[in-house]
């Protein structure tokens, strides 16, 4: 399939490691280092483009019926100028794609996708809208998403748009029409990051302006692009969910396998995969999503087997050479696999090497002791709580 791009290739691929990604699209995967850029948005601020990801408008009489009925969670509570976080399942309960939806009013929402299911979403959402007097439209091609991140993000834009009194009270998960270097677009207060950020969707044509504006004025708040090798580790680090990896493209996990069952509103009467959903959530799940933290210096790959112990034993021994020279270990003998990784990355906040992982219940518990496969070597690992950062979601709320 053909690579695609985003309207801010021309200054990735000038500044930046490109790395194909979902959506087939290229991605720059960082600037400078992605240790880097991962700590100075968690200090300073970081821009990405998000522009991979996909926006479905929706209008008509029957646009809130429709979207009602498409998500697990309820909208009919939600405002003008409110986003709201859900997942799209299937008649069987599986997990099409998690999105996000945006009122604008009763007859006219959009409904953000992941990247790597853009267009089998959109898919989706448009063959469910036959006869809801509801009409759906792709507007991907014509928005730029750029994501604003980080504790300083709120000062920068409050010292670059035309909103500076109304940016700092707007809530999280709120959005609202702004404009940044004469350029009208709409500011989310949302992200992918656990921190305090925001979301910019700008006409695609202008996208470059913005960006270019932000880069400059954003030099006194510690501004720099960031790229997926940061996002990655970022998101690993507040254990949030990536479309490919953790929400498989076949289906076949539900919002209770992922822990997204706190979005599941059962209380509405009618949604696609209730049924399913409620038959899961009697029969209980044998695999639960978890995070690790594994006693190495490299991250596991995505499939890698995760592994009961065996046994341990009682001392630890240093590596003497090779790649891991130094490095000091915990022999074990590996047991049966029990699992497998979805997403690792090093948590550059938190300072250990994290991994997201699908895991028998029976060892899916905070403390379990449990062995990964890196690069052919089983190394010790432990379930620990999610998030791994910031669990209380202080920095989401600017604190």
């Amino acid at each position: 399939m053909a690579e695609r791009r985003t309207p801010l290739y021309d200054y990735h691929v000038k500044h930046a490691q490109m790395v194909k990604g979902g959506g087939e699209y290229l991605f720059p995967l960082s600037y400078t280092n992605p240790a880097e850029e991962h700590l100075n948005t968690r200090n300073n601020v970081g821009i990405q483009d998000l522009s991979t990801m996909g926006e479905v408008d929706i209008k008509g009489p029957g646009a809130e019926r429709l979207i009602n009925r498409l998500l697990v969670n309820d909208v009919r509570d939600m405002l003008p100028g409110q986003v709201r976080y859900s997942t799209m399942v299937n008649p069987e309960g599986g997990i099409v794609d998690d999105v996000t939806a945006y009122k604008f009013n009763d007859e006219h929402w959009m409904i953000v996708t992941s990247s790597a299911p853009r267009k089998k979403s959109f898919r989706w959402i448009n063959e469910h809208a036959a006869g809801m007097s509801a009409y759906c439209t792709d507007l991907t091609g014509a928005i730029a998403l750029i994501t604003v991140q980080g504790p300083r993000s709120r000062d920068l834009l409050s010292a670059i748009s035309d909103q500076q009194d109304k940016l700092g009270k707007l809530k999280f998960f709120n959005f609202m029409a702004a404009r940044v270097n004469e350029v009208e677009l709409l500011i989310s207060r949302s992200g992918y990051t656990g921190e305090l950020g925001y979301e910019l969707y700008v006409p695609a044509e202008q996208a470059m302006d913005v960006w270019e504006h932000l880069l400059g004025k954003g030099r006194d708040f510690g501004v720099r692009p960031y790229g997926t090798g940061a996002m990655q580790s970022m998101r690993i680090e507040k254990a949030l969910p990536l479309a490919g990896p953790d929400v498989p493209d076949d289906e076949s996990r539900t919002p209770f396998n992922l822990g997204l069952d706190r979005w599941i509103r059962f209380d509405k009467p009618d949604f696609i995969g209730r049924e399913a959903l409620l038959r899961a959530q009697d029969a209980g799940i044998n695999e639960r999503w978890v995070g690790l933290v594994i006693e190495s210096a490299l991250p596991a790959r995505a499939g890698a087997q995760v592994l009961s112990v065996a046994d341990f034993a009682q001392q630890k021994k240093r590596i003497l050479s090779g790649k891991r020279a130094g490095e000091d270990i915990t022999p074990a003998i590996a047991g049966t696999p029990v699992g497998t990784v979805t997403s690792s990355a090093k948590g550059h906040t938190v300072g250990k090497m994290l991994a997201l992982a699908f895991v028998q219940t029976s060892h899916a518990y905070p403390g379990a002791n449990l062995m990964v496969d890196v690069e052919g070597e089983p190394r010790p690992a432990k379930v620990v709580p999610t998030p791994f950062f910031d669990p209380q979601g202080m920095r989401l709320r600017g604190k």
